[in-house]
């Protein structure tokens, strides 16, 4: 909810007036404003509004005709934006931004909002789209690398381009990123598409709406009590590549290792970015890329220098076994271009066949719109209006929901395909009901909860051996869950692969076979794969 009333009362100022771009409306409902002839005259006016304007309409909702504020309450104005959405569908046009603003005593608040309209139809979002989960020690530079490639600024050496993905103001000030941040940039014809404020909403929609390609960076945290947050953003999201950041005034630590270890057992092509080249000498730089390699060697990959064999050879031999090496420096921006050439040439990997499915990795609530589960879609696509199942519940039930609207990166798209980072508003649920790890699938999907399934499993590393009855945190999609592991033949020992039954300890989850999960207590750590479900 919007504190800065500006906006609403610069609206209320201009007023209605013949031949502008302002409408008041009080509450639009489906049975009386989308009957047959209301919906079309209704849609007419739009139009005329968004032309008086320019391509820019102002429809302020939850006030009378002549501008009183009246406040309605916020199912009615849910409503009103939906109905408001396909007036401007029917008109040619699309709901940009919407702010809101309480009114009234506390025990009966109201709602009154401004719905900014453009001209053009929601974004059908087909562009060529990857997604790059990063990882590395904390201080390695990370976000202020990612900050640099979507702004196309030089940081100042003290983080500034960071800021930009630290959204939490303690996170700024300490300089540590506690969650995963989102970031965006793309290309056309013309080169890299830069954000020049990645905070700015705008900023982010201009993005998606003018590249050809776009690139969205998973940003996790590389502070020691935050790995379970990593593997949430490694292992929970759809990700097409991994960037992994060492920085040369420090080297490879057990962190880097532990990040590279999840990044290539997930299978996940994976660039080394060498940060702040900067601030060491070429002895000291030399160093640390031998050490590089002798990390990536030591767990069979095949280290490659773009330095020495150039981006083509990079892009035409990365793999799960190639891994390509950059010397960057945010501040010099060294290395930048190589990257922007990477990741636009750099093929789009994860399947996008089949159903629609999403695994829930964030919820929160929006006044006037409800419920937003967000998260990567990981295949098939979701429209606006689409009809779905979500769960599953504590239960194991699932509950019957619809797509009100779907944004990405602050735009409003009417369709996303697999590989989008989305967050969809839905009817039919609260968002206490929602929880991190459940799924939305089609309403005709029939899933079914899980409560236990047979996994193969690795051992990275553990102190001794991991015996019947270990209760590791499995990370399987966006679920973090305490479970049982029940290994066949009683025992597993590092380094082992083996079969084991695993157990979830407190509720089911919707698990399919071919899916691969971290698990992680204490400093053991593994990987696995699901090879049957109970």
């Amino acid at each position: 909810m919007s504190a800065d009333r500006a906006l609403l009362n610069e609206a209320l100022e201009r007023g209605e007036e013949e031949g502008g771009n302002v409408e008041f409306k009080e509450r639009l409902t489906r049975a009386v404003h989308l009957s047959d002839g209301r919906m079309e005259s209704l849609a007419a006016q739009l139009r005329h509004r968004v032309l008086s304007g320019d391509g820019v309409a102002t429809y302020v909702v939850g006030v009378t005709d002549d501008g009183g504020i009246a406040g309605i309450s916020p199912a009615d104005f849910s409503e009103t934006m939906d109905v408001l959405s396909l007036l401007a569908e029917e008109a040619g046009a699309h709901i940009e931004d919407v702010e809101t603003w309480g009114v009234g005593e506390t025990a009966e608040r109201g709602l009154v909002g401004v719905a900014t309209i453009r001209e053009g139809a929601m974004l059908d979002v087909d562009d060529d789209h990857i997604v790059v989960g990063t990882a590395g020690h904390v201080d390695h530079g990370k976000s202020t690398l990612v900050g640099s490639l979507v702004t196309g600024q030089a940081d100042n050496g003290n983080g500034w381009t960071r800021a930009f993905l630290d959204v939490q103001p303690h996170e700024i000030e300490r300089g540590l990123s506690a969650d995963l941040s989102y970031a965006v940039y793309g290309f056309s014809d013309d080169g890299p598409v830069h954000m020049r404020n990645p905070h700015r909403k705008s900023d982010r929609a201009q993005i998606v709406q003018d590249a050809d390609r776009l690139v969205s960076f998973v940003d996790t945290v590389g502070h020691e009590p935050w790995l379970r947050t990593t593997i949430r953003g490694l292992v929970g999201q759809r990700l097409d590549y991994g960037l992994l950041v060492v920085a040369a005034d420090d080297g490879p630590t057990r962190t880097t290792r532990e990040h590279l270890g999840i990044l290539l057992a997930m299978e996940l092509p994976t660039i080394v970015a060498i940060t702040k080249t900067d601030a060491v000498s070429a002895e000291r730089l030399d160093e640390v890329e031998r050490e590089v390699e002798r990390l990536l060697r030591g767990v069979g990959r095949t280290p490659l220098s773009v330095e020495r064999h150039g981006v083509e050879a990079a892009v035409d031999e990365i793999s799960e076994s190639v891994v390509p090496i950059v010397l960057t420096s945010a501040v010099e921006m060294d290395g930048i271009d190589e990257l922007d050439h990477m990741f636009e040439s750099l093929p789009k990997r994860s399947a996008a066949e089949g159903d629609f499915k999403m695994y829930i990795d964030r919820t929160y609530s929006v006044t006037g719109v409800g419920a937003v589960a967000s998260g990567t879609v990981n295949s098939g696509a979701v429209e606006a209006g689409d009809a779905l199942l979500l769960g599953p519940m504590a239960d194991g039930s699932f509950k019957e929901v619809e797509v009100r609207s779907i944004e990405m990166h602050y735009h409003r798209v009417d369709r996303a395909n697999a590989g989008r980072i989305v967050g969809i508003a839905l009817k039919g649920v609260s968002e206490s009901e929602i929880e991190r790890g459940m799924v939305l699938l089609p309403i005709d999907a029939e899933p079914t909860a899980v409560r236990e399934f047979e996994a193969e499993v690795m051992v990275l590393n553990h102190p001794t051996r991991i015996r019947e009855g270990y209760e590791p945190v499995v990370h399987l999609e966006t679920a973090s869950e305490a479970a049982v592991f029940y290994p066949e033949g009683g025992q597993l020992l590092p380094g082992d692969t083996g079969k084991t039954r695993v157990e979830f300890k407190f509720r089911p989850y919707f698990v399919e076979e071919g899916q691969r999960f971290v698990f992680r207590e204490g400093r053991s750590k593994g990987v696995g794969t699901v090879t049957s479900v109970e």
